[in-house]
């Protein structure tokens, strides 16, 4: 009963082996074919969003350092 699974199993490894150029090949022109359908960003607008995401960035980091200092603050006050 073993062998006869072990068998099946081989000839399925040796399909797929043999199937595999031909799923990277078709796995490679999907992609392709994927990327011809995406609408890429203008320079203008690559540039305003990027300042956006810098910004907001920024803003998110003081806002947490602010949060921090004055729980820090207020920690030292209560227990110091």
């Amino acid at each position: 009963m073993n062998s006869s699974t072990s068998n099946e199993t081989k000839d399925t490894d040796s399909n797929i082996d043999e199937k595999s150029p031909s799923i990277k090949k078709g796995f490679i022109a999907s992609t392709l074919e994927e990327l011809k359908l995406v609408v890429w960003p203008s320079r203008q607008q690559l540039f305003s969003e990027s300042i956006a995401v810098i910004l907001m960035v920024t803003l998110s980091a003081a806002a947490i350092a602010a949060v921090s200092r004055f729980f820090g603050w207020a920690a030292s006050e209560i227990f110091g």
